[in-house]
């Protein structure tokens, strides 16, 4: 019998404070970043019964040590989740929360889950991106790729070759306004609803509480201008222009719109299309374009019908080729409102889910708009898009 394809909703989502790697949660285990969103997520939503979560799908990168053994169950046990729900582990590099999501709301949408928790985590003070990895040698001497896309900076600095209008200069000025942004909605108490204090422990300052995101710094053009290119002697990407290194968590839950409404789950955000694409892997930054066609493609939409854009900032030159081939000007309000990664972070695995939770944010604001998305660039030559439709939408709404 055909089965009919339901609706999937976004109901909510959560974050650690993003720390720098080595940083603040240096002494606090991986699983315990997920862990403390998992509760905190079941701790918003009482009216959802614990039994009623079908599936937890936690990402990591680097699947070793404290993020490993199949962490999507180990975290829910620990969270205090019935041993009845089981979880799963993802890896697609940055895109592993947002592969999660994916991964959920297929089985959602065709019936296999009513309700499930997709998320990530990454903690790159205690597991570099390719601790303990193996790359086969073929991959570099049958020239299946570049020997640069292994080196994620070197990707973006191929990128800018290929784009020589996307200046250094523009790509510094993109990372500063990224970094205003956020100050910005840190005073304004955007981003603060949705962060999940965590208890930290040092043995030099003993116990403290983790609250705000611990990347985001005060800068100048005229600073930026004197950073180090690390990737290419007198190259155009620094840790100005692009995300730092960094320790962080995510988390949300998705649902059947019918059980949403069954249980008063609140309705987020409705999933509308996505799709994953593969491209050269030296020019990396370059997936999310033809990884935002295919999702509108599926989705029957344009990008003029897209109010809203949450894109990683993996790094300037990437959002700044995406803004080029689109149209979209450097600075439009649609874009990255409250800032992103270059500020905020990117702790690989976990950031798709961020992108989501702001944007369900976003929507509540603008009735006006009915459509956004969320896309990033992955490593190893890909990009992912998800479209989302907001339930606030208000065709009248000017």
């Amino acid at each position: 019998m055909p089965r009919e394809v339901r609706e999937v909703v976004f109901v909510d989502g959560v974050r650690t404070p993003f720390g720098k790697a080595g940083g603040m949660y240096a002494e606090t285990r991986a699983d315990d970043l997920v862990i403390r969103c998992i509760r905190e997520l079941m701790r918003r939503n009482p009216q959802l019964p614990p039994e009623r979560v079908d599936e937890v799908a936690i990402a990591a990168t680097t699947q070793i040590g404290d993020q490993g053994l199949t962490i999507g169950r180990t975290a829910a046990l620990l969270a205090g989740l019935p041993k009845t729900v089981p979880g799963y582990a993802v890896d697609r590099m940055c895109a592993g929360a947002m592969t999660a999501v994916t991964n959920v709301a297929g089985g959602i949408a065709m019936g296999a889950y009513d309700v499930a928790i997709a998320g990530g985590v990454e903690h790159m003070g205690r597991h570099p991106m390719g601790e303990g990895v193996d790359p086969n040698p073929r991959i570099i001497a049958e020239k299946l790729v570049d020997p640069s896309a292994l080196v994620m900076g070197s990707t973006a600095e191929n990128l800018h070759d290929r784009l020589p209008h996307i200046t250094k200069e523009r790509a510094d000025r993109y990372g500063l306004n990224s970094q205003l942004k956020t100050a910005k909605a840190y005073a304004d108490g955007k981003l603060q609803p949705d962060l999940v204090p965590v208890a930290l422990r040092s043995a030099e300052q003993g116990w403290g509480l983790a609250t705000a995101d611990e990347a985001p710094r005060e800068t100048s053009l005229e600073k930026l201008a004197t950073l180090k290119t690390p990737f290419r002697p007198h190259g155009r990407v620094t840790a100005g222009n692009a995300a730092g290194l960094n320790d962080g968590a995510t988390a949300a839950l998705l649902a059947s719109e019918e059980t949403a409404r069954e249980l008063g789950l609140p309705v987020a955000m409705r999933m509308v299309s996505y799709g994953f694409v593969g491209v050269e892997p030296e020019i990396m930054g370059y997936g999310p374009i033809p990884s935002t066609e295919k999702a509108l493609k599926k989705a029957g939409l344009t990008i003029d019908d897209i109010g809203l854009f949450e894109l990683n900032e993996a790094f300037a030159v990437q959002v700044l080729a995406f803004l080029d081939h689109y149209g979209i000007a450097d600075d439009d309000p649609r874009v990255n409102p409250w800032g992103g990664a270059i500020a905020i972070g990117h702790p690989l695995a976990s950031s798709g889910v961020r992108l989501m939770t702001q944007l369900a944010r976003h929507f509540a604001e603008h009735p006006e708009v009915r459509y956004g998305l969320t896309a990033m660039c992955i490593g190893i030559g890909m990009g992912g898009t998800v479209i989302w439709e907001n339930p606030n939408w208000d065709g009248e709404a000017k």
